[in-house]
């Protein structure tokens, strides 16, 4: 029994023995439902009877508000003719918004607000104003605030230049947010240790790491008293030496941040494992981040699940997921439940994980279904397949190419033709519009099948429909052209299609050097509270969490 192996710490009941050269017990009692130790709701004390009205009525104005979009159009009906919008409703709505990071509700609030007589706009407000649209990227309307606060005699300051800086950053700018940087650093007002964090975040997204490190060594190397590079900085520089591929020097700069006294955080350790493809390093490093007393997020988590994953370890996996769970991390599930589910070497595995989420309360997605019919046509079970789609129906939600390409794929394993053109049949009466998986998939099975005819009938569909014809389109044709006058007819179709993507590409080279416009950010903010730019958020700048929160998603 000295070589008994558990995969899970919770206590071995209904378990199943397997024989091999050891023994190993694997728990299956697992993905049961939790029942947390939950707060009580806490019951709101009223002053008195109008207070108790006047805090209803100011909840159903918000709900409305976050309903309908609009911030204005609601506070505007609140008022009357004979008594004035109350200024705390004004307040209190516009101060919730700005804690909830709705920036467009925040501006737009503002905005109105400098149109009101009754309303004393300050100097505070303008910068309020400018952060607003900082965070949104929206420079245009930054620049026009900006320009407004001058003609006021309001002097630039270090919130209003580095809100301008972001807006720039966020659109893209990148020349213009630098632009003004350096003007603060020669002219002034001088950086804050948040503005040197959102230009080395400009930078970084915007691939210009020479001068993000020129800013990040300066920092390191000059003896100034005000500040020195903080944990938000190293986080940058090591997300942009993962970003460029430099993983030595990535980690170089985290033993300098225990070198420097920069305290670790699970944000630097998620960092690290998500620099490592071997599941051995990612649960090392996992292990170690508990050992320092740090509790994992959902993206440890994930990127531990992954690796175990992408090693066919699916019980350590399950193992991972057990722990989370327990530890009632419950923030982005559905996407944890999904990338589960895509590792899942059997459909009875991938059944019970999919259970689990409407034993936590979590209604799958599309996502969630499409990968359990995949699995299904992973083990050529097609009943099992289509029993799932059936369910996607009955569950509200509709269909799309992707289900119904992976049910295609399964017949087409199976060389039914007849059933794969059903398919077919059936997704375009439901008004979904085939892509070029779809043709292609349709030429495969005919190519297993040795039906160069039919094959050549759907070659020429995908391509009236404007799609290129793939690598593996032009293999099934190569490979099914047996006579000369075959072999003549497939080289026709590539010579035509060669032609065409050479014009296609002429076209794209014309666009590329017309006007591009910029777009907006695309970094994701979460729930907290900041004031203007005296601190900026910890999820703020965490690149490493945000991209592999984004890869959760990868098999939708």
């Amino acid at each position: 029994m000295s070589n008994v192996k558990v995969s899970c710490g919770l206590a071995v009941h209904n378990v199943k023995i397997k024989s091999s050269r050891r023994l190993e017990v694997v728990c299956r009692g697992m993905l049961t439902t939790r029942k947390f130790m939950q707060k009580k709701k806490e019951e709101e004390v009223y002053k008195d009877a109008s207070d108790e009205a006047e805090q209803k009525n100011w909840r159903r104005m918000m709900r409305e508000i976050e309903e309908s979009g609009s911030a204005v159009s609601i506070l505007k009906t609140q008022g009357s003719k004979k008594e004035p919008l109350p200024r705390d409703a004004v307040l209190g709505t516009f101060m919730r918004f700005k804690q909830l990071k709705k920036r467009n509700l925040v501006g737009e609030i503002l905005e109105w607000l400098r149109t009101q007589h009754w309303w004393n706009f300050s100097e505070m407000d303008f910068l309020m104003l400018i952060t607003a649209y900082g965070k949104l990227g929206d420079f245009s309307r930054a620049e026009r605030v900006l320009k407004y606060m001058n003609k006021k005699g309001y002097k630039p300051s270090v919130i209003s230049q580095t809100a301008l800086m972001e807006a720039y950053g966020r659109a893209k700018q990148y020349r213009k947010a630098e632009a003004v940087f350096r003007r603060m650093q020669t002219s002034g007002p001088e950086p804050s240790a948040v503005t040197y964090q959102i230009i080395l975040k400009s930078f970084v997204e915007g691939d210009k790491y020479k001068e993000a490190e020129a800013i990040f060594e300066d920092l390191l190397n000059e003896k100034r008293a005000s500040f020195k590079p903080d944990q938000k900085m190293f986080h940058m520089m090591i997300y942009m030496y993962k970003k460029a591929g430099d993983y030595a020097q990535a980690r170089k700069l985290f033993a300098q941040m225990s070198e420097r006294g920069i305290p670790l955080s699970t944000v630097t350790f998620n960092s690290l494992m998500s620099f490592e493809t071997v599941y051995k390093e990612v649960s090392s490093i996992y292990d170690q981040m508990q050992r320092t007393g740090l509790k994992p997020d959902v993206v440890s988590y994930s990127l531990l699940i992954k690796a175990y994953g992408k090693a066919r370890r699916e019980e350590e996996a399950l193992a991972v997921f057990e722990e989370m769970l327990d530890a009632g991390i419950f923030r982005y599930i559905l996407m944890v439940v999904n990338l589960m589910l895509t590792f899942q070497a059997n459909t009875q595995e991938a059944h019970t994980v999919f259970k689990t989420m409407r034993r936590h309360r979590v209604e799958p997605d599309l996502c969630s279904y499409t990968t359990m019919v995949l699995a299904y046509v992973n083990t050529s079970d097609m009943d099992g397949a289509e029993k799932f789609f059936r369910r996607i129906k009955e569950d509200g939600l509709k269909p799309n190419v992707v289900v119904y390409g992976t049910l295609m794929k399964g017949y087409s394993k199976l060389n039914n033709v007849e059933r794969v053109i059903r398919v077919h049949e059936r997704m375009r009466m439901q008004g979904v519009e085939p892509n070029q998986t779809i043709y292609t998939t349709i030429m495969d099975v005919h190519g297993r099948n040795s039906d160069f005819g039919n094959a050549v009938i759907w070659f020429k569909e995908m391509e009236a429909r404007g799609y290129p014809a793939d690598k593996k389109a032009k293999n099934i044709l190569l490979s099914l052209a047996k006579t000369p006058e075959e072999q003549e007819e497939a080289n026709i179709f590539f010579k035509r299609i060669s032609t065409r993507f050479l014009l296609d590409g002429a076209c794209t080279t014309s666009h590329l050097n017309g006007k591009v416009e910029a777009g907006k950010g695309h970094f994701e903010e979460v729930d907290g509270d900041d004031d203007d730019y005296d601190e900026e958020d910890d999820e703020e700048l965490n690149f490493v969490s945000f991209k592999d929160k984004r890869e959760l998603s990868f098999a939708t």
